[in-house]
């Protein structure tokens, strides 16, 4: 009888992996956050940011709704302080890099 319901323990965890792995879009957002962004920011759910001005991007959601950070990114984000390069993404970019911030959330 325990062998059976472990099994059926496994057989759901099994089943439930699919759904439990990132999107497409998501993991191409994070492919771009870590090429691009990571030199700055902390872009997962633990680290230190390299440069302490820089937002960890866990943290973005706490000061913006992250669904309207796309007008900024395809306008480009242009900041203050020159260790901030100026960007622009396109669409498919955008789409991407905020489906990897709302995991972060």
């Amino acid at each position: 009888m325990l062998q059976f319901a472990l099994r059926q323990i496994l057989i759901a965890l099994l089943l439930a992996t699919p759904a439990l792995a990132a999107s497409k879009a998501e993991q191409r957002g994070e492919a771009y956050a870590r090429a691009n962004c990571a030199r700055c920011h902390a872009i997962d759910r633990h680290s230190e940011s390299p440069l302490k001005i820089a937002p960890p991007f866990r943290t973005l959601h706490q000061r913006y709704p992250i669904e309207t950070l796309g007008e900024a990114l395809a306008e480009g984000i242009y900041t203050g302080h020159a260790d901030m390069p100026a960007f622009e993404l396109d669409p498919d970019q955008i789409h991407d890099l905020l489906s990897y911030l709302k995991t972060l959330e």
